[in-house]
């Protein structure tokens, strides 16, 4: 069996402790060695060559973003963003994000336990080494030579599907691809729930930052916010979405709960209940990430009739969540990451001509 190998950077000597610690006692990964700052650690990444990295954002020496940035340019490594829950450094994470990092991981401690950052640590690390890094300075997500550019939206074209709902899921890249979708959506677009796995207080500051960029407005989801048209709710970080209807009006309930394919939020929580409240009147798309998480929802939501739609592999950064969608038989619609916001609109506007 091939190892993964991990090289952990952060200047916490009590960090690459519990990090080291808590990664040995599993078979497939194997942290071949640590570094306090970044200049140690680029001896390491050129002698060690590590299929990981784990790289804190606020590092003595030199900045972790600044590093990051030469890492992508000089020896492009899959790389996991670690950071403590201050509003602070969930904008730097972000930052890192567009820079090229794959994921985000909260550090031990507040609320997050050692033993969620172990479960999420393991799998965010599976998840980074199957990420296909791409040419030097360009940040992993495949995007075509020459995009087709999206053609406008009519501003009559989607009058009459107030009632609709548009699901979102992603996991590794999806905060990326998250933003290629819903900054194409239009001001008059249905209401749109998403679930990104993402820890607490990341996701407030990712649903910022898609808020001044997006025709739409967009913010973390709050416990029985209403979804109405032009307004996109994002999952906050350790907690389920789970869209309810109350007679003509979508809500949404924000609650905790065991974790569902290993996550919390779970994309197949927020689709399962978007197949029994919203049935036909959905639309669901599942993008790039590890594992299955949404699958079995997003089959759900197809047999209650909704029209539902997967990143193609050449765009994903990993290819696992929709893979296992489109196995699933769960999938009308298999298309890049750049022609999703044309064919949820496609499929809106269909829905409408038929009168449905």
């Amino acid at each position: 069996m091939k190892r993964i190998k991990v090289l952990v950077v952060d200047d916490s000597a009590i960090v690459r402790k519990i990090f080291s610690q808590e990664l040995s006692k599993h078979e497939d990964i194997e942290v071949v060695g640590t570094a306090p700052d970044p200049y140690v650690a680029r001896d390491k990444i050129v002698k060690l060559k590590p299929d990981v990295i784990t790289l804190d954002v606020e590092m003595p020496r030199m900045d972790g973003l600044t590093f990051l940035r030469k890492l992508m340019k000089y020896h492009p490594t899959p790389t996991i963003i670690v950071s403590s829950l201050t509003p602070r450094n969930s904008e730097l994470a972000l930052e890192a994000m567009e820079c090229g990092a794959v994921e985000v991981l909260a550090k031990p401690g507040g609320s997050y336990s050692v033993g969620d950052m172990s479960i999420q640590l393991v799998q965010k690390i599976r998840a980074a080494s199957r990420v296909r890094m791409l040419q030097k300075s360009t940040p992993p997500i495949a995007a075509p030579a020459a995009p087709r550019p999206l053609e406008p939206v009519r501003s009559d074209a989607l009058k009459r599907t107030t009632h609709k709902v548009i699901a979102l899921g992603a996991s590794t890249g999806g905060t990326e691809a998250l933003k290629v979708v819903l900054t194409q959506m239009p001001a008059n677009s249905p209401g749109i729930v998403v679930v990104q796995h993402m820890p607490p207080r990341f996701t407030t500051a990712f649903a910022q930052r898609l808020d001044g960029l997006c025709q739409i407005d967009v913010r973390e989801a709050a416990d029985g916010d209403s979804v109405r048209p032009g307004l996109a709710l994002i999952a906050p970080g350790n907690y389920h979405l789970v869209l309810k209807r109350s007679g003509a009006r979508y809500y949404v309930e924000v609650k905790e709960g065991p974790l569902v394919c290993h996550q919390r939020p779970s994309v197949d929580v927020l689709f399962h209940s978007v197949a029994r409240y919203a049935g036909a009147n959905a639309v669901g798309a599942i993008l790039t990430g590890m594992g299955r998480d949404g699958a079995a929802g997003m089959l759900e939501m197809r047999r209650a009739g909704a029209r539902t739609i997967a990143q193609d592999e050449d765009s994903c950064v990993v290819f696992g969540m929709p893979k296992e969608a489109i196995e699933a038989g769960a999938v009308e619609y298999v298309v890049s990451l750049f022609d999703i916001p044309r064919t949820i609109l496609k499929v809106l506007e269909e829905e409408e001509n038929a009168g449905r």
